[in-house]
């Protein structure tokens, strides 16, 4: 597979050839929802809580009698219908995490890869090694490519700056290569990776 490298003003300066075994596999949406949700399902804390009946206050004794005053009947005052009453069917702290196999997980990355570059989705740039540490630097790389808001910037080991420059842009995620994963890939409209990055990537997946 062979991909059109650009430098920072968006000229096509080389082209790479790339493993079809990591960048051209079958799109499987399948696989790539699944990951996506038991990815989604793990970052979530699991943490809220509310009182039922039996943990809230109050309720010891019957409110009024059973019969003669025209109201209805009530047996406690922690029962939901009542004000500061418990919670039906309250949630209660859980565990949320879904296991997902090594091998499901790379299918999954090369899957979601694979349908980004065959859909001109994803741009390798030569570098993104910026003088400064400025955002405006980044907006103005960003904007050569005519790029959405929605992007996912995947860089080298040596592209702090850009780590830097890019962090204050809305809609602009930043990920180092080892660290790439099918939920950043899918949830962005554009990919905008660094040769360094891409061939990272490739190193990895294909010794997998």
């Amino acid at each position: 597979m062979l991909v059109k490298v650009y430098d920072k003003e968006a000229k096509e300066i080389d082209s790479i050839e790339l493993s079809d075994a990591v960048f051209a596999q079958e799109y499987n949406e399948a696989i790539i929802h699944q990951c996506v949700v038991a990815q989604m399902n793990n970052m979530r804390q699991g943490t809220k809580s509310t009182l039922t009946r039996t943990e809230v206050k109050g309720g010891g004794r019957k409110p009024w009698r059973q019969k003669g005053t025209g109201n209805a009947r009530q047996g406690s005052t922690r029962a939901p219908q009542w004000i500061k009453g418990g919670v039906v069917f309250a949630p209660k702290p859980r565990d949320f995490s879904q296991k997902v196999n090594k091998t499901m997980k790379r299918e999954a990355l090369k899957s979601a890869l694979s349908y980004k570059f065959a859909n001109a989705e994803a741009i390798v740039v030569d570098s993104l090694a910026l003088e400064e540490a400025k955002t405006k630097k980044m907006v103005a790389v960003l904007d050569k490519f005519d790029m959405e808001k929605s992007i996912l910037v995947v860089l080298g080991d040596h592209d702090e700056n850009a780590v830097i420059a890019a962090r204050n842009l809305p809609g602009v995620t930043t990920i180092h290569a080892d660290l790439i994963n099918v939920l950043d890939v899918v949830a962005n409209a554009k990919c905008l990776f660094t040769k360094e990055a891409v061939l990272a990537i490739e190193k990895k997946y294909v010794e997998a």
